[in-house]
């Protein structure tokens, strides 16, 4: 565990907001429920992300929860936004206090937070598909 977190800099903030606006417009393209299910089983991958990320037990104690949570977002995508807003919660601390998530890119952690927030942000919405909205028929949830 590193005493100091990586410098963190508006490039890593843009570009983090970018891979959100990209995983919005790609899982856009699947249907209902499909997008609702396969999303409920990303997050759920998400949160074995940091296994043997520097925190110990507590790491394997996140994953059980964050399993759980996910597991409930098969039926309804707030369960989804919750368990993004736990990775988000998850990221911080790996930042200040654990490895990166990706151990060649140091502030990837902080990176991950920002995004996962902006996902979680998606999935409290509805995670409606940005091409239903364009064309001006309601999104389909």
């Amino acid at each position: 565990m590193d005493a100091h977190p990586p410098s963190f800099h508006a490039a890593d903030a843009a570009l983090a907001v970018v891979v959100a606006l990209v995983f919005v417009a790609l899982a856009s393209l699947a249907r209902e429920p499909a997008r609702r299910r396969f999303n409920a089983i990303l997050v759920a991958g998400a949160g074995a992300a940091y296994l043997n990320g520097g925190l110990g037990p507590w790491e394997f104690a996140y994953t059980g929860v964050a399993t759980v949570v996910a597991y409930r977002g098969l039926e309804a995508y707030r369960f989804i936004g919750v368990a993004w807003l736990m990775h988000t919660g998850w990221d911080v601390l790996h930042h200040f206090h654990g490895r990166p998530i990706m151990f060649f890119a140091p502030t990837s952690s902080g990176q991950c937070a920002i995004t996962d927030a902006l996902l979680a942000l998606w999935f409290f919405a509805g995670a409606p598909s940005v091409y239903s909205r364009r064309r001006g028929a309601p999104a389909r949830s």
